[in-house]
């Protein structure tokens, strides 16, 4: 069984940042890939970051330039830092995790909300 917990949402002005964590445990195999996926109200759960056990990582279109996704083995934990932030960012963010021998199960978080208001 994985447990993920998000922390670090909030409100924040347009142009801010915060730095969103996710601390996972509880899992005897390995997490081989972990992202961050967010939720505005009325619209669809759509992908923010990803990265790959070997590093890589994938950014949305909309957010490549100002958030950085990475992941600290040694705490079990995956961030996000946010930068520039825009209202548009605002939704509730999620951390995930997949976890190949498992059949590529997904493990969800459940969420923090981030808020872009001036």
């Amino acid at each position: 069984q994985v447990q993920l917990v998000e922390s670090g949402g909030g409100l924040v002005q347009p142009g801010g940042s915060l730095r969103l964590s996710c601390a996972y445990s509880g899992s005897i195999f390995t997490i081989n890939t972990m992202g961050w996926y967010r939720q505005a109200p009325g619209k669809e759960r759509e992908l923010v970051a990803t990265i790959a056990g070997g590093g890589t990582t994938n950014y949305a279109d909309a957010v490549k330039g100002r958030f950085t996704i990475s992941r600290l083995y040694t705490m079990n934990t995956v961030y996000l830092q946010m930068n520039s932030l825009k209202p548009e960012d605002t939704a509730v963010y999620y951390c995930n995790g997949i976890v190949n021998a498992l059949g590529r199960r997904d493990f969800w978080g459940r969420g923090t909300q981030v808020t872009v208001s001036s």
